[in-house]
């Protein structure tokens, strides 16, 4: 049995060398050994699949001699791994590696290097596998570092799908359903239209059995009426072409089952409705110039429009107007005398070899999706397929994907950007998870969550209710879901550390019936070496600072303070003419949401007012306007609370927002002036609502954004001015 089979296989590599060739019968050999008593479904030996895939690498596929030797070691090694259930992790894991080494020592490491990637996809456990046909695609690509790891696993396929009336009932839906959700599409966006064809008519035949009976016994039963009906309608086509003098190729299809059936469901139709069944393309041999192709084509379509009626509301014109993916072609679909319907289809040699091989491919333009990198990859393995070298294998090897795809311990898949690291998958099943991960596991070992991720992982992660995240894991994450997630948790860890230390502080005050100054606080930023009160208070929270420290500065630095000191104020002009360090100010800038004040709403502070910082109880540091209704009450109930603040020198690239209340009389198009105005001061127009109030006169709101309160200034003076208008006036 061994003997025979290799003899049949090595029929097909007789122009392999000498060398090439002992190496496939080595491994037939080998494999023969493991393989004894492994059978198929039917009885057969496992032996007939390996030698049946091996050959069709080589004679359908023309993939040279390491493919065919790899299916027969994979084939074998996989039987081998089957056995070693009563083995642990680790004893699984040094056979494999001992074993691996034998065969790079044996065969060289671009075998070695397939046969691994065939075994990795081998042990992927399918699950939920309509939701995760994307992810698996993806996934088999990932692994295929040689690019006829993927080609071989297609052509694996199909041959199990040519043998699957051998399998028991319950494995031919299964099989066939994943050939059609897995397998088909690879194959169409690996351009094997014949493979993916036949994948998918195989697989109706075991999911709709009714309908493919239906279908091959309609097409069976028209077939001799077909070839028939092809020439006749061809011949008339034919001899107006050679009357042009042009050159041409005819080539004829007919639609494949799987898709005349899907037609009929998603167009709702009977099978004599499917215009497309049988169709014809008229390929022209003409220069590769737009205008002459364009115009070669147009003449053979009125050439096919003399010789048969044509349907008008069928036809494509993707010549002119070519589609997104860049296909062209001009489409027709012509009636004999019968009533017989036949789609042609016209195109020139350069638009052909588009559509079949460049970026108008046929798996594009059918809506298959963009894969990023893998578009390219599947490029060159197009190229590969045409005409097969070293180069294009190594050109293949060399490209990486930007994803990587691992795996949870229920087997689902997860998509994660190249670099990304356990925390990343963390986060990526759940904000929850990853704010509380505390160690993860990659293949059943115990790792640092830090610990990068490769595709194939199999990842688990373990949680902690008192875990919370550290500044130092924004430097190990690359997902911006991850990362966003945890600097927002840090914003709240840091506003909750500041309350609970202003808490802190005032409790401890009210205690020692003291009341500190500006002054006395400012020195104590001074000491610590802090820059807002917010650090003061984080740091007391913290435990930092020592709080009876700070009793000893304050009473230090103002020996009479009593809860019945009163910090004195300062109108805006003492403020700007006291010279003080910059350290003594809160500096704002851009970042004008940030963790460490916000713009108070009360009087919307704008780049240019003077402006103060006053500690809130809830929402951190709020900047008011010395102008604003509150400031007052602020600066004489709270004084310790109050920090001083300064805008950057630089100007902000930021606009604000700026409520104006507009009063006059109504004048005829004052809305329109209104606007004008506020357009040529390069201010961005909000909403503008205004109201009659009778007898000729309105009011209301303008919302505009501003630069700074020298452009609001040079506003509110040029809206005075419009005619009608009496006050304008910037809402608080």
């Amino acid at each position: 049995m061994t003997i025979r089979n290799e003899q049949w296989l090595l029929e097909a590599c007789t122009h392999f060398t000498n060398e090439e060739r002992a190496l496939i019968d080595r491994a037939c050999r080998e494999a023969a050994t493991v393989m004894t008593d492994a059978r198929r479904e039917n009885g057969d030996p496992l032996l007939y699949h390996a030698l049946t895939v091996a050959r069709m690498t080589v004679e359908d596929m023309g993939l040279m001699a390491a493919p065919a030797i790899a299916v027969l070691l994979h084939e074998a090694t996989w039987q081998e791994e089957k056995r070693w259930n009563d083995k642990t992790p680790k004893e699984i894991a040094l056979l494999q590696k001992n074993r691996d080494a034998g065969i790079r020592k044996t065969y060289g490491d671009e075998i070695a290097d397939i046969v691994a990637g065939l075994n990795r996809i081998a042990a992927i456990d399918i699950k939920q596998t309509s939701l995760q046909a994307d992810n698996f695609r993806k996934l088999i690509v990932s692994y295929s570092t040689d690019p006829r790891v993927a080609i071989i696993k297609l052509i694996d396929r199909l041959e199990v799908m040519r043998s699957l009336d051998f399998f028991p009932k319950s494995k031919q839906h299964k099989k066939a359903t994943e050939t059609l959700l897995l397998y088909a599409p690879l194959a169409h966006q690996l351009g094997l239209y014949n493979i993916k064809s036949e994948m998918e008519d195989l697989a109706l035949k075991f999911t709709e059995p009714e309908a493919w009976r239906h279908i091959t016994n309609k097409l069976k039963s028209t077939s001799g009426e077909r070839e028939k009906f092809l020439q006749e309608i061809i011949r008339p086509i034919e001899q107006a072409l050679q009357q042009e003098q042009l050159r041409y190729e005819i080539k004829s299809r007919t639609k494949s089952v799987y898709s005349i059936w899907k037609k009929m469901q998603v167009q709702k139709i009977d099978f004599e409705k499917v215009y497309d069944v049988f169709a014809i393309r008229i390929i022209l041999d003409t220069p590769p110039h737009r205008e002459a192709e364009e115009a070669a084509c147009w003449k053979v379509y009125s050439l096919v429009e003399k010789c048969y009626d044509t349907d008008i509301s069928r036809l494509r014109n993707w010549i002119s107007k070519p589609k997104s993916s860049g296909y062209r072609s001009l489409h027709t679909t012509v009636k004999t005398r019968e009533g017989h319907a036949l789609e042609v289809q016209i195109r020139t040699v350069a638009m052909d070899a588009a559509a079949e091989r460049g970026v108008a491919a046929h798996w594009r333009y059918k809506g298959i999706q963009d894969l990023g990198n893998m578009q390219t990859w599947l490029d060159h393995v197009r190229r590969l397929l045409e005409s097969p070298s070293e180069a294009d294998v190594q050109q293949l090897t060399n490209i990486t994907l930007n994803e990587i795809i691992v795996f949870t311990p229920a087997g689902d898949l997860r998509r994660l950007p190249a670099g990304a690291t356990a925390l990343d998958f963390a986060f990526d099943l759940h904000t929850n998870v990853g704010l509380h991960t505390v160690s993860a596991k990659i293949n059943g070992r115990m790792t640092s969550i830090k610990e990068v991720l490769h595709t194939g992982d199999m990842v688990e992660i373990a949680t902690a209710k008192n875990q919370q995240p550290a500044a130092d894991w924004l430097n190990h994450v690359v997902t911006s879901k991850a990362r966003a997630k945890i600097k927002q948790r840090l914003r709240e860890e840091e506003t909750k550390r500041v309350q609970e230390g202003r808490e802190l502080l005032e409790r401890r005050l009210k205690n020692w019936k003291i009341t500190p100054s500006d002054e006395a606080l400012n020195k104590l930023l001074k000491h610590f070496k802090l820059k807002t009160i917010s650090d003061l208070y984080a740091g007391l929270a913290g435990e930092k600072i020592d709080i009876a420290q700070v009793k000893e500065l304050i009473t230090a630095h103002d020996p009479m303070a009593t809860a019945a000191t009163v910090a004195t104020t300062t109108t805006a002009d003492d403020r700007q003419s006291q010279p003080t360090a910059p350290s003594d100010y809160l500096i704002i800038d851009e970042k004008l949401r940030s963790a460490d004040y916000k713009l108070a709403k009360c009087c919307n502070p704008i780049y240019g007012d003077d402006v103060f910082g006053f500690v809130s109880v809830s929402d951190g540091i709020k900047i008011h306007r010395h102008s604003c209704p509150n400031a007052a009450r602020l600066l004489e109930k709270y004084p310790y609370r109050i920090l001083r603040a300064k805008w950057r020198e630089a100007t902000l690239a930021t606009n604000f927002p700026v409520k104006l209340r507009i009063t006059g009389d109504a004048e005829t198009g004052l809305v329109t002036t209104i606007t004008e105005t506020i357009t040529k001061l390069h201010c961005l127009l909000r909403s503008i609502n205004l109201a009659d109030n009778g007898n000729g006169a309105f009011s209301g709101q303008v919302q505009v954004m501003v630069k700074d309160n020298k452009q609001l200034d040079m506003l509110i003076h040029h809206l005075r001015q419009v005619r009608g208008v009496e006050k304008v006036g910037r809402i608080n």
